[in-house]
This record gives structure tokens, C-alpha cells and sequence, in this order.
């Protein structure tokens, strides 16, 4: 008798890929795979690995998804075991098939909190969680009057994005006015406090309320320091030891997010920052209920020599795991972005002498190569301009990852 997993976007975003493999992997597992591109359009790989695929043409009008999902169910004569999305903006249509189908699994009500920024932040304040001071807005005066009562700075950003997405600091009336011109296209802001200080991660998997894999990675800078000044190499450094002092306040307070919105079974991306007064108090950022972007579950392998994505298709299927994931090395993933004026890469600059150096604590390079189109800014932290490293020592892999970062070079001048 099968497992079934019906699973929304198994190919998109680009490691959903690796966790439609990891399932169909697992003995007894049939992937059912819905979805709105042609399966001809998913690697091979991972179009192998869906049993039985079902493209609708409009993946976001739920109503009507369910509709088809449920009437291609019954065709096929399978009820499904599991519904998963681990792509955010899929996280409450997943809730709503659970609800449609009878299966076990986050909510509805509970997938609306992982989704909208002030509802979260809500919840969480009522069970007495430190979130940065917030309010909700849906038009320029509610704004406003959200900025006066929180005080500069703060952070304008939509109450359901992803990332940093349309996500602004403000520090004046003049940055607030230029903010709010920029979301005008948003039908709903939160306007929240700005908080000083380094911003970090907290990544866990779980079964039936039991964590079986756990990961802080360090964002060098914050993301939002590094959406707007496009000629930083951003780091994720996901840390050996995350149990030292002031890591573990922020590791607690995951923990406590996560019991406090419900998640039992499933992959959790939290954001905190440590703050830079109240000696170094961890604060809430936000969390979804889905795997990680910018390719920091393959941070997390290297920093164990793990496979997360099986640990997750583990966790779901069968509730737990053999696989030592015990962290080893601190591993960063360095992003870079093309320099220069043209439209294609002509060369990569400060690479071999670094490899020659350290190419034993690098386990991967991807990068645009020579001859290739540059990609576009939007699409580094997705695309193949990254590089990975893992010394052992934090101090080791914060300098290899400055040395990628400052010395290596994709020039496009061509």
C-alpha cells in the first residue's frame, strides 16, 4: 500500500526539485505533484520523480484548485496522506486541501499566520513573544500615523511578502513619503519598529511536535543592507555551534514561535535579530512554514554532511530519521553578482588562486561562466552565482567567505 503525498509546485522554486526527489525516494511513496507549468518544463530529474502530475491553469485562484484537484483525486481513486508546499506563497492553499480532504496538518487559520506579518506578530505578542513594536496599514495616513507611534526608524514592508521584497528602512518624514510611494502597488503594509543589530536565522524540521534538525545561519550583512547596495557579496553562514551564548536565546525563541503558531510536522524558516541593547536580547523577525530560499538548505548539508531534504521527506512520511545531522563546520554560501557594463561574462577574476589555497573547504562553486548572459540582479540569490565554504572554525569561514566575496570577481564586460 502506497504513502501518498500530494505536493503543490514540486519544481519550483529550484530546490522544491530536491525535496520531490528526497519523497520519491522513500519506499512506498507516490508524489502526486500539482501544479501550474507543464510538467515538460521541470528537469528531468524531478519530473521522474512525480508519480502523477495535475497542471491547472491558475494555481493561485484556490476555489477553483481545489476544485480541479479534488474531481482528479477522485479520477485517480486516491486520497492523499499528506498535503505539502514548501513555497510560501502556496503555504495557505496547502491548508485549505488538508481542510478539503481531511488530512492531517497545519490549519487554515494557522496557515493565515504564518502568512500575514501582522496576524503573526499578533499571535505572538499574546503569548508573550518579544516581536519588534508594529501596526498594520492599508492606506498612506494609517502609515503615517503607525511611523509616529513606533518612532524612527522603522521597517515598511507588506504584511505578506517574502524576503526583503518591497521591504524599506525609513528614518524621516522624506524616506517615510518616498517608502510609501514605492509600495503604493501593496494593498496592505506593516509599518514596524527597525531593530539595531545582526540578523540571523532559525531553520528547523519537525515531526508530530518533535524537532529532529535544528540551524542558525548568520546573514553577513542583513539581507536588506545587501538588496540595497548591489555590490555586496551577501553571505549565509549556517554555524557549527549553535548553542553558544548569544545564539542559543535566539534558538530558545524559535522554538517557542513555533509552538506558539502550531507548526508539529513540517520545515520552519524563522528570521531574529540579536539586538544591539538590552545585551544582545533575541528578537522576533518573522517565520514561514516552508523551506528556506537562497539555497540555504544546501548550507545546512555541508554544515553536517546531511541531506535536510530527505530528513524532511523522513520526518513526513516516517516521523523520524537515522541520519546523523550533527553540525561540524561552519558553512557560508557567498552570492555574487557581475560587475561591469556589458550584457555578457567575459572572464572570472581571483578565483583559481583562492581555490588553490582552500579548494579542500570549498565544496561548491556555481557560477555564470564565461561567455554566458549575465543574470539579472533579482535572480543571483536563485540562480548559480554562489559559492560555498566550511572551515570548521567560524573565524576561518567568516574570512574564506570575505576572501570570495571581496576578491572574486564575475566581470561582464562584453
Amino acid at each position: 500500500m502506497s504513502f501518498d503525498v500530494l505536493l503543490i509546485s514540486p519544481s519550483f522554486p529550484a530546490d522544491n526539485g530536491h525535496f520531490t526527489k528526497a519523497l520519491h525516494e522513500l519506499a512506498g511513496v507516490r508524489v502526486l505533484g500539482v501544479g501550474d507549468q507543464p510538467r515538460a518544463a521541470m528537469p528531468d530529474d524531478v519530473a521522474a520523480a512525480v508519480d502523477e502530475y495535475l497542471q491547472v491553469p491558475d494555481l493561485w485562484n484556490e476555489d477553483d484548485t481545489v476544485d480541479r484537484v479534488r474531481d482528479w483525486l477522485h479520477g485517480l481513486g486516491i486520497g492523499p496522506d499528506k498535503v505539502e508546499c514548501l513555497w510560501e506563497p502556496g503555504v495557505v492553499l496547502a491548508a485549505r486541501m488538508r481542510e478539503a480532504f481531511g488530512v492531517p496538518g497545519l490549519s487554515v487559520a494557522q496557515a493565515h499566520a504564518f502568512r500575514d506579518k501582522e496576524l503573526m506578530k499578533t499571535r505572538l505578542d499574546a503569548a508573550g513573544i518579544r516581536t519588534p513594536h508594529h501596526y498594520s496599514a492599508t492606506t498612506s495616513d494609517e502609515a503615517r500615523e503607525a511611523a509616529h507611534k513606533v518612532g524612527f526608524p522603522v521597517i515598511v514592508k507588506p504584511v505578506d511578502g517574502a524576503g526583503s521584497a518591497d521591504t524599506y528602512v525609513v528614518r524621516s518624514e522624506d524616506e517615510l513619503e518616498s517608502a510609501l510611494g514605492a509600495v503604493r502597488h501593496v494593498g496592505r503594509i506593516s509599518v514596524e519598529e527597525f531593530v539595531e543589530g545582526e540578523e540571523f536565522t532559525y531553520d528547523a524540521i519537525l515531526s508530530d511536535g518533535e524537532t529532529l534538525f535544528e540551524n542558525v545561519a548568520w546573514y553577513r550583512p542583513k539581507p536588506l543592507v545587501a538588496r540595497q547596495n548591489p555590490w555586496i557579496s551577501p553571505q549565509a553562514v549556517c554555524l557549527a555551534d549553535i548553542r553558544q551564548p548569544d545564539i542559543a536565546p535566539g534558538v530558545e525563541l524559535g522554538r517557542q514561535v513555533l509552538r506558539a503558531l502550531g507548526l508539529r510536522t513540517g520545515m520552519a524558516h524563522m528570521e531574529w535579530y540579536r539586538s544591539e541593547k538590552n545585551g544582545g536580547e533575541a528578537i522576533f523577525g518573522e517565520v514561514g512554514a516552508r523551506a528556506p530560499g537562497g539555497r540555504l538548505s544546501h548550507g545546512m548539508n555541508w554544515s553536517c554532511d546531511g541531506n535536510v531534504f530527505k530528513l524532511w521527506a523522513e520526518a513526513l512520511v516516517h516521523g523520524r530519521s537515522d541520519q546523523s545531522m550533527q553540525k561540524r563546520f561552519n558553512a557560508a554560501l557567498v552570492f555574487k553578482r557581475a560587475v561591469g557594463g556589458g550584457t555578457h561574462v567575459s572572464r572570472i577574476e581571483g578565483l583559481d588562486a583562492i581555490m588553490a589555497e582552500h579548494g579542500d573547504k570549498i565544496p561548491e562553486v556555481d557560477q555564470v561562466q564565461p561567455g554566458e548572459r549575465r543574470r539579472a540582479r533579482a535572480q543571483v540569490e536563485t540562480g548559480r552565482g554562489r559559492i560555498g565554504a566550511r572551515p570548521k572554525d567560524l573565524n576561518g569561514a567568516h574570512e574564506l567567505a570575505d576572501r570570495l566575496g571581496n576578491e572574486v570577481k564575475i566581470v561582464a564586460d562584453a
